[in-house]
């Protein structure tokens, strides 16, 4: 599909466009009166979590924490209890981190350009893309893992994109988003509910998708993805992540300090941690969450325990 061809062009745009409108899933974040704030908060919420854990979480937060001045202003400790098992809770304290600067450079209002949304913390290229398109109607190249899937198969015949984005993909992106700011809005939106409902990874139903007439990938025969011994499968049975998540769940649990023993032994699933084929995973798993910032560790006559910030 030749980009400079117009008429391609506008025809995949429609296709896109006209498909999301029929088929848009009813998510709380996208409806109206939803404020950038909480667009955001569902832009970092929604990073490596599916939707049906996410939109309880938002419903939440958003409504215990509103406004970037609420959640700046709340104890750290709360805030990772709120986080509770959405994963990688970084991305809460990088959350209040970002609420506090929002206040302290923005006076509470979150940012509408690009430029200042990526100076803010926690803010990459992807996040700070959408919500300058869904929070502030922007055009933007907003280019997730769904959007550079669909984009690599319809445009370019690839299975699954590369590991890393290329400039040459985002000027791509750029070369096929509409020039109407409220239009690539909807292009934006679309080849994101695109990719999570129909062009997925592993099992992507053709046949639903409104580019399969056109679409470079099917074309050819449906080619396997070139990248795959690149790739790595992330798991998490067993893993240092499991092991910090069970230490996180323990401290969120308590009101107070937590003997260093105790946590161990959560670490290793109440198991003796001397038994565990890993010997060393129980207290790696703490020492990286007080480095992290998210264990606090005590010091003197409270040396030995540890609580949540």
């Amino acid at each position: 599909m030749d980009p400079a061809e117009p008429d391609d062009l506008a025809a995949t745009q429609e296709a896109v466009v006209s498909w999301y409108d029929d088929n848009a899933r009813d998510l709380p974040w996208r409806r109206p009166g939803t404020t950038a704030w909480g667009v955001l908060v569902s832009e970092v919420m929604l990073q490596q979590t599916p939707v049906v854990r996410v939109k309880p979480a938002w419903r939440s937060w958003t409504s215990r924490w509103p406004t970037p001045a609420d959640l700046a202003a709340a104890p750290t400790a709360e805030v990772l209890r709120a986080w509770d098992r959405l994963g990688y809770p970084r991305r809460a304290l990088r959350l209040q981190q970002c609420a506090r600067a929002v206040v302290e450079r923005h006076g509470g209002i979150v940012p509408t350009d690009e430029e200042s949304l990526l100076a803010l913390p926690g803010v990459g290229a992807y996040t700070a893309a959408a919500v300058a398109a869904f929070a502030h109607g922007r055009r933007a190249v907003v280019l997730d893992t769904n959007v550079r899937r669909v984009l690599g198969r319809a445009l370019e015949g690839r299975a699954l994109p590369a590991p890393s984005l290329s400039r040459a993909e985002q000027e791509r992106a750029r070369t096929y988003l509409p020039d109407d700011a409220a239009r690539s809005v909807r292009w934006n939106v679309g080849l994101m509910e695109l990719g999570a409902l129909v062009c997925t990874a592993r099992a992507p139903r053709c046949p639903a998708c409104p580019l399969v007439g056109t679409c470079a990938w099917v074309l050819a025969g449906r080619p396997a993805d070139e990248h795959a011994h690149r790739r790595r499968t992330q798991t998490w049975h067993g893993t240092d992540r499991q092991a910090r998540g069970r230490v996180m769940a323990a401290l969120r649990g308590s009101d107070g300090w937590t003997g260093h023993d105790e946590l161990l032994r959560a670490a290793a699933d109440g198991a003796d941690p001397a038994a565990l084929p890993d010997r060393s995973q129980p207290g790696r798993a703490l020492a990286s969450l007080v480095a992290d910032g998210l264990v606090v560790a005590g010091a003197d006559d409270r040396a030995g325990w540890y609580r949540l910030p």
